[in-house]
């Protein structure tokens, strides 16, 4: 039977999204969002029937919220809303991003209180669950009022304009919704905020950057102990007897995978009884800077949690209440700043992660190995310029790392005053990320390399990740060429196989 998430504006989790991202799980309203959603449309029609001075719904927008809207033209300023909001430039998001922005707007939406259509909703929905995604560029949010800009290239589609990618092609936004049987909505009242007002394109971004960052946070362990074992490092520095002394959640359980990682490693007990009492900051540190980076995420995803589950347009509708509020959930700053931790602490996994090739690749440190792993010194460079990619990326990291919420630019006539930038921060961590992501790649690579040099095989679960990492990437004998090895080790750690490879043995934490 076909997967099915059912969304109601509250119980969504970061997981369905990613599923509904990636796997294009169909969505659907549950009963009592439908119910809900009934019953805040009937309210703005009774409060548009009176004759109510209401923000958005019998007004202006923005600097224009004075002016009032004459009955008849109620419609055509919903419409002129979307029309003229988007402004968007820059790269398509990715559509992956675009199925979690969409899947996000529309939970939200299921609230019931935003006092949208059901009918228009459910076109919404009917888009996303038959492929229709529309193209929405990347820049121009500033992340308060929502996202605006980017909220309106989605909603252009749903009106039959705009751009739209559809089985593979990127068509007319009308004709991709006539391809797929589904009819353009023409708007009504307070329909056009409802679908361009909020924080979802920067969650959106969010939802899939926290998914990827944990994984790649596990990753990162695996990675670090192929190096410490291909550097006979030892493992005393993750004794939990140490761990509990500064009992950090993310500390603990990082040294616990080390540890057990590193367990009954051959290549260990071959050197039990070295001179070398501690190894370099870059290993014997690994659990405090993965751990740190591991509990900066957890309050990411406490933060996305919630926010992918918040009424976040204005104004919102409480019927109950009989009151139609104006308030800034809009503002993006709880994203924006989960964005701006993310990205300069996912950035440390690759900064000690670099630090860990250079004791692989510098003969004064790595203890018996080719300089730069090379397999003929001279003749052959090995890893002396793939370093060099490593610290490109990780000097990019520091430049992204540059906080996007500390900036505000005051727009609409200074009626937004101040804005969170969130929108930026979440691009930048993608960015980020993605930067990291090769780093550990290239470190996974030389860590592999190294230990073909041991004359005693690693730990079963990272023989095993090693065995399962040459069916992608083979011995380097000889000097060839690097770049498609690094995209295939950044594939690797991508796809999560090492985790899933090391979980067989271990349950990582």
């Amino acid at each position: 039977m076909e997967k099915t998430i059912y969304i109601d504006g509250n119980s969504l989790t970061l997981e369905q999204v990613y599923d509904v991202a990636f796997n294009r799980v169909k969505v659907k309203l549950t009963e009592d969002a439908i119910e809900k959603i009934n019953k805040c449309r009937t309210y703005v029609e009774k409060v548009i029937n009176e004759g109510r001075i209401v923000y958005g719904l019998t007004t202006g927008f923005g600097k224009f919220s004075t002016i009032s809207i004459d009955k008849e033209d109620i419609e055509e300023l919903q419409t002129n809303l979307i029309l003229s909001h988007a402004t968007g430039v820059g790269n398509y998001l990715s559509i992956e991003e675009t199925r979690a922005i969409h899947l996000l707007r529309a939970n939200v939406l299921a609230k019931g209180n935003s006092g949208i259509r059901l009918s228009t909703l459910q076109t919404l929905i009917d888009m996303l669950n038959a492929g229709i995604h529309p193209c929405i560029p990347e820049k121009g949010s500033v992340g308060a009022s929502g996202d605006l800009a980017p909220l309106s290239h989605l909603a252009l589609v749903l009106l039959g304009y705009g751009e739209a990618e559809y089985k593979g092609e990127i068509i007319d936004g009308g004709l991709a919704m006539k391809k797929a049987g589904i009819t353009p909505v023409k708007l009504a009242a307070k329909e056009g905020l409802a679908l361009n007002n909020g924080t979802q394109v920067m969650t959106g971004i969010m939802a899939i950057n926290i998914i990827k960052a944990e994984a790649l946070a596990k990753s990162a362990d695996i990675v670090a102990a192929l190096t410490v074992d291909a550097l006979t490092g030892t493992p005393a520095a993750y004794d939990a007897l140490i761990h509990q002394l500064r009992p950090h959640n993310g500390q603990m359980n990082s040294a616990a995978n080390l540890t057990e990682l590193l367990k009954n490693s051959p290549l260990r007990q071959s050197h039990i009884n070295c001179k070398n009492v501690q190894d370099a900051y870059s290993l014997r540190c690994t659990p405090q800077v993965n751990g740190a980076v591991r509990d900066a995420l957890t309050f990411v995803r406490q933060t996305l949690e919630v926010e992918i589950n918040s009424a976040t347009d204005n104004p919102l509708i409480f019927p109950d209440e009989d009151k139609v509020l104006s308030g800034g959930n809009f503002h993006g700053e709880p994203v924006a700043f989960s964005a701006d931790i993310l990205g300069f602490t996912v950035s440390e996994l690759g900064n000690i992660s670099e630090r860990r090739q250079e004791q692989m690749f510098n003969p004064a440190l790595n203890r018996g190995l080719n300089a730069f792993l090379a397999p003929r010194p001279g003749i052959d460079s090995g890893f002396m310029i793939a370093q060099l990619t490593s610290a490109s990326l990780i000097s990019e990291n520091k430049v992204l790392a540059h906080p996007a919420s500390v900036d505000s630019i005051p727009t609409s006539a200074n009626q937004e005053d101040h804005v969170s930038m969130g929108t930026i921060g979440a691009v930048k961590a993608r960015t980020i990320l993605n930067n990291t992501t090769y780093v550990l790649g290239i470190e996974l690579m030389a860590a592999c390399q190294a230990l073909e040099s041991r004359s005693y095989e690693t730990s079963e679960p990272l023989a095993a990740v090693k065995k399962e990492f040459r069916e992608v990437v083979k011995v380097i004998d000889k000097d060839r060429i690097f770049y498609p090895d690094i995209e295939k080790s950044k594939s690797f750690i991508e796809s999560t196989k090492a985790i899933e490879i090391v979980e067989r043995f271990i349950k990582l934490k």
